[in-house]
Parts: structure tokens; sequence; C-alpha cells
């Protein structure tokens, strides 16, 4: 497999075969982490086509020491940031949430539903410091990746990954206590 920096380089000489195999790699994930930092699906969409084409105009030697993937990440997080800072502060934040597959039953699917909806609480309740490590862990970066996406040490987002948590099992407990 070709590593991403390649593709990269090649997408600067005006490959767009590399293109679409790194839009491929990295639309899914990249798309999660914005549609749960924006709580916007259309505005994710727009975000990530925007954070493609920064990928397009930026040479390879401004990409940092933790490779394309963090790099990538990490225009993410400064775009979000952007977007949420040029937002009105009255605009309420939406997310569309995507439909899970129906459980078995009806009551699985309440119960289901309202743990979600418990979690999805619990993130938007966290300090943003803590949020962010946890969108940036459910869109699949590892502990070094997001160190280099938050410029962070890594003993400090291996700690915030463990407050984190903590205090997730703290805020959904009651939701799942009786499982």
């Amino acid at each position: 497999m070709e590593s991403d920096e390649h593709l990269h380089a090649r997408i600067r000489e005006g490959d767009l075969a590399a293109f679409d195999t790194l839009y491929a790699r990295y639309e899914g994930p990249l798309f999660g982490f914005l549609v749960a930092t924006l709580r916007d699906r259309p505005e994710a969409e727009d975000a990530l086509h925007d954070v493609f084409l920064r990928a397009l105009e930026t040479p390879p030697a401004h990409l940092s020491g933790g490779g394309f993937r963090a790099w990538l990440f990490r225009v993410a997080k400064n775009h979000t940031l952007n977007r949420w800072r040029s937002r009105s502060r009255g605009a309420a934040a939406t997310r569309n949430l995507e439909a899970a597959p129906l459980p078995a039953t009806a009551l699985d699917q309440l119960v289901r539903r309202e743990l979600h909806v418990a979690l999805e609480g619990a993130v938007e309740r966290l300090p943003e410091t803590l949020a962010e490590v946890y969108r940036l862990r459910s869109s699949g970066l590892s502990y070094e990746e997001m160190a280099e996406v938050l410029d962070t040490p890594l003993g400090t987002v291996k700690s915030r990954m463990h407050e984190m948590v903590k205090l997730l099992r703290e805020d959904v407990e009651p939701w799942t206590a009786g499982e």
C-alpha cells in the first residue's frame, strides 16, 4: 500500500487518482469527526470538502512530523474551530444522527436510543478538551496522532483519555445499571 505522504506528493504533481485514493482512505473517519464536532451533517459535508481542498493546496514540506493522517485531522480540527467561531452565539447546534440498525424489539430500540442520547449528552457536558479527545478517538486516531493533532504531549492525551472515560462512565452509569 502506498504511503499517504507519497500519495500527497503525487496529488501535488496533478495525479487525481492519488487524490481519489487518499479521499477513499479518509472520507469516512474524517466525516465522522466533522459531524461529531460541528453537530450538523450538511455543514460537516462542506467542511470535509474544504479540508480536502486544503490538502490539495498545501505543499508536502508543510506536513508536520506526525504524518499525513495526523496533519489532515489537525487541519480539520482547526477548520471546525474557525467555523464555530463564525457561528452566531444564539444559533442552536443540532446533530443529525444516523439511524442505528433496528433491534429485535421496540423496547430494545427505545433502550438503545435512550442510551445513545445519554452518551451524546454526556459528551456535550464534557469540558471541551475532553470532548475533543472523544471525537478524535472515535474517529480512529491513535494516541500518538491525537497528540500531534492537539499539539499536546502524549502523556497529556493519555491523562485526558483516562479522565474522559471516568466522567462518561459516571454520567452514563444510571442508563447501564440495569444491563
